[in-house]
C-alpha cells in the first residue's frame, strides 16, 4: 500500500499505473465508511498477490489532489475508489462496498492469473496473422510484447512493417520504444551517465543513453524529461532524434480513441461500479505537449 502526495502523485500512481493497475481509495480519518472498507482492500491486495497495486489518498491532508479527481469525475462523497491503468483512470466505485462486489470489480481489470498474459498475447498474436494489415492490433501486440519485457518476439513483430512507406503513427511509437529496449542493456549504468551529464550539460549522447534506459523501463516521465533537456539546448540534435523519442512517448501515453460510433463520456463524469470511462483529458500528456510546444516555438 503506498500513501499518495502531491510529490509522488505522478511516479507512484501515474506512472505505477503503466506497469499494473493501481486502485486509488480516496478516504478521510472522520469518514466511517472509509475505515470499514479500508481493510477490505488491504485484504484484497494481498490477497491478489502483487496483481495490482493499493495507492490511498488522504483527503484531508491532500485536499488540491482529492478536490481535483472529485471535479473531473463529478463525485461528492467518500469513499471513493478509482482504478489506474496505464497512466489513466479507467473505472471506479463510491461507498464501502463489500469484498465480494470489490472482488467483481477488480476481476474486470486486473489479471486473474499469469497465465493471462500469455493467452492475451496469443489472441493478438492471432489477430495480426489473421489479418497482417491491421495495424492497430500489431500496435496492441507490441505494446503487450514490450510491455512484458519480450522484446525479441517484438523485432519479429515489428519487422514486417519496418518499411511501411506510410508508417502509422503508433506503430512508429512502439518502434523507439522496441529500440530503447534494444539498447538498454548495453547502456551504461544510470550513475555513470549522470555523472557525465553532471560533467557536461551538453553531453546530449548521455542524456540520450539515459532517456532510452528510462524507457526502456516505462519510467516514462523521466525520460521525457532528459529528452527536453536536450531539446532546450538543440531542437535539431541528431537529425531531430530526441523530438522523435519525446512525440513516440506522449503518443505511448496517450488514452486510445473511443471506437468510431462510440459515443465520448461526457466531460467530467466518471461511470461508476462497472462501467468504463476515461477522463476527457490527461494532465499529464497535456503538460508534457505544453512543454513540448514552448521549447519549439
Amino acid at each position: 500500500m503506498q500513501d499518495i502526495s502531491l510529490q509522488n502523485f505522478e511516479t507512484d500512481l501515474i506512472t505505477a499505473s503503466m506497469q499494473q493497475p493501481v486502485l486509488l481509495d480516496i478516504w478521510a480519518p472522520w469518514c466511517g465508511p472509509c475505515k470499514a472498507l479500508g481493510p477490505v482492500l488491504e485484504k484484497l491486495e494481498t490477497e491478489y498477490e502483487g496483481r495490482f497495486k493499493l495507492a490511498k489518498l488522504n483527503s484531508d491532508e491532500q485536499p488540491e489532489i482529492a478536490g481535483q479527481l472529485s471535479q473531473m469525475f463529478g463525485v461528492r462523497s467518500i469513499p471513493f475508489c478509482v482504478i489506474f491503468k496505464n497512466g489513466q483512470p479507467v473505472d471506479g466505485f463510491v461507498g464501502a462496498l463489500p469484498a465480494a462486489e470489490v472482488r467483481t470489480f477488480l476481476d474486470k481489470h486486473v489479471p486473474t492469473s499469469g497465465g493471462d498474459t500469455d493467452s492475451a498475447l496469443e489472441k493478438l498474436q492471432e489477430a495480426v496473422a489473421v489479418n497482417p494489415a491491421n495495424d492497430a492490433a500489431r500496435y496492441d501486440y507490441l505494446r503487450a510484447l514490450l510491455g512484458a519485457g519480450r522484446v525479441e518476439e517484438a523485432r519479429r513483430a515489428y519487422e514486417p512493417v519496418a518499411t511501411k512507406v506510410i508508417p502509422d503513427a503508433r506503430l512508429t511509437a512502439a518502434s523507439h520504444w522496441l529500440a530503447a529496449c534494444e539498447k538498454a542493456p548495453q547502456a551504461r549504468s544510470p550513475e555513470k551517465l549522470a555523472a557525465a551529464i553532471a560533467a557536461n550539460k551538453r553531453d546530449f549522447d548521455a542524456r540520450f543513453e539515459l532517456a532510452q534506459v528510462h524507457f526502456a523501463a516505462q519510467r516514462f516521465t523521466e525520460a521525457l524529461d532528459e529528452l527536453l533537456e536536450i531539446l532546450m539546448r538543440d531542437k535539431a540534435w541528431n537529425d531531430e532524434l530526441a523530438r522523435k523519442t519525446f512525440v513516440a512517448i506522449l503518443e505511448l501515453m496517450s488514452k486510445p480513441a473511443p471506437p468510431k460510433g462510440e459515443a465520448a463520456a461526457p466531460k467530467g463524469k466518471l461511470e461508476v461500479a462497472g462501467q468504463v470511462a476515461v477522463a476527457p483529458a490527461d494532465p499529464l500528456v497535456d503538460g508534457y505537449r505544453r512543454k513540448l510546444s514552448m521549447t519549439l516555438f
